[in-house]
């Protein structure tokens, strides 16, 4: 096949197996539909999650789960199709890259939605956002604060800090007057077994839609056990653009600093996403330009997202997942995906049909996730070998972070800012404590210098 033609789907359609080009539509919808079943679930969560902590009204939650989506569709066409692109510079990483709403933002945003409101996380989105831009700028000079050691024990601690909210969830949400009762946990340990029994035993299209499909199974369940409130899906519109600044938003400083922090390491995360993207699929690096350019659009859209109410995005792992074993790297098929994403963000109805999943669904299927992502934090931690020192670092982090905000009232004293800023979330206090001892303690001896 000659490069000038790209044909092999169809004439004058490119291969999916190819960056760029466009394949046959017959060719791409199916590819595109499997990201989208592999990232939606993930996209709308968070804001769930987050509108049950800020007890919005239905309608408010209808517009910030519509948000996500659009949100997740925009940051995902920006990041494959770069609107300035250079030799040397590009704003957007033109990979094969799924952006979407991240459960890295939840323990904080949660704290957040505690004490303040929804408003007042999009403000530090914003800030965040800035961040990740210096990130972007300065990311050569920045990365050596964070290797593998200290990127793998955030994310441990991200994904231990969430195993409460599933629990909470599976026991039908801590606002549900049957909370705890058989029902939810019934429904939600069915859920679970179908997740669980499909990653396990089934293959291809059933094996990858795993959480879809639990969910859909717990949701007809649950309903058997008369767990399902459809009263919300008459009262949302059948269609409605997105409405800036519906929430506003607002700076509260000690919310910036928190979020602010989990952006700074999620810029570099996504080095490891893209990295795993181009390795996994292409057989090489990621480019320079590829990377900076990457970073730098993920802070520009988390600014614009959060003036539509769009939660923080961040790079899919899953999706990262699928193209590295398919080897389907087409940008416009991931660009389908995002599209299909942003039109039924546009369709109020059936955002307000998501809102109808009971939480002990939604506890059952997630709780795997959320057990993947404390696992991808070991395999990021074990990279580096587990001396003493990369111990002494893994442990005292996690300890103090997931310590102290299991004790808040140990910060009882301190002013209020200071128990926002490190005694609501553990993510916090465990990245701070991470990056200091990288820096302290001192290096391990090469191998062979070590005393037996």
């Amino acid at each position: 096949m000659s490069k000038s033609n790209h044909s092999s789907s169809g004439r004058g359609h490119a291969s999916v197996f190819e960056l760029n080009g466009v394949p046959g539509f017959g060719q791409a919808l199916p590819l595109a539909l499997q990201h989208v079943v592999a990232a939606i679930v993930g996209c709308v969560t968070p804001a769930i999650i987050v509108a049950g902590v800020a007890q919005v009204s239905e309608r408010d939650r209808v517009i910030l789960i519509q948000a996500a989506l659009i949100a997740s569709a925009i940051s995902t066409l920006l990041q494959l199709f770069p609107f300035v692109r250079t030799q040397k510079f590009q704003l957007g990483a033109s990979l094969p890259v799924i952006m979407g709403i991240s459960f890295a933002y939840v323990p904080s945003m949660q704290a957040i939605a505690e004490s303040f409101d929804i408003a007042t996380i999009l403000g530090a989105q914003i800030v965040g956002g800035c961040v990740a831009l210096l990130v972007g700028i300065f990311i050569r000079k920045i990365r050596i604060l964070f290797p593998p050691l200290v990127t793998g024990t955030v994310v441990f601690t991200i994904g231990l800090s969430l195993y409460p909210t599933a629990i909470n969830y599976m026991a039908g949400g801590t606002s549900n007057p049957d909370y705890g009762s058989w029902k939810n946990w019934l429904a939600a340990l069915f859920t679970l077994a179908v997740v669980v029994g499909l990653n396990h035993f089934a293959k291809g299209f059933l094996k990858l839609a795993s959480i879809l499909i639990g969910i859909i199974a717990g949701y007809a369940f649950a309903a058997c056990l008369g767990l399902v409130d459809l009263s919300g899906i008459s009262s949302a519109g059948v269609f409605q653009a997105p409405l800036p600044l519906h929430f506003g938003v607002k700076f509260e400083p000690s919310a910036c600093i928190a979020i602010g922090l989990l952006f700074a390491i999620n810029s570099i995360q996504a080095i490891g996403d893209l990295s795993a993207t181009t390795v996994g699929s292409m057989n090489r690096e990621p480019q320079n330009r590829e990377l900076q350019g990457g970073i730098l659009m993920y802070g520009i859209t988390n600014i614009l997202c959060a003036l539509i109410g769009g939660l923080p995005t961040a790079t899919y792992s899953q999706n990262v997942g699928i193209v590295t074993t398919t080897k389907v790297i087409n940008r416009c098929v991931l660009g389908l995906a995002a599209v299909i994403m942003l039109i039924a963000g546009f369709f109020p109805k059936f955002s307000a049909l998501l809102t109808t999943i009971p939480q002990c669904v939604l506890g059952g299927a997630t709780i795997s996730v959320f057990a993947s992502i404390a696992m991808t934090g070991i395999k990021l931690i074990m990279r580096q070998e587990m001396t003493f020192r990369n111990s002494s670092i893994v442990g005292l982090s996690v300890a103090l972070g997931m310590g102290i905000s299991q004790a808040p009232a140990s910060l009882a004293s301190f002013p209020e800012w200071v128990t926002m800023i490190f005694g609501r979330s553990p993510v916090v206090v465990a990245t701070l404590a991470a990056i200091l001892l990288n820096v302290i303690l001192p290096k391990d001896a090469p191998s062979g210098d070590r005393r037996s």
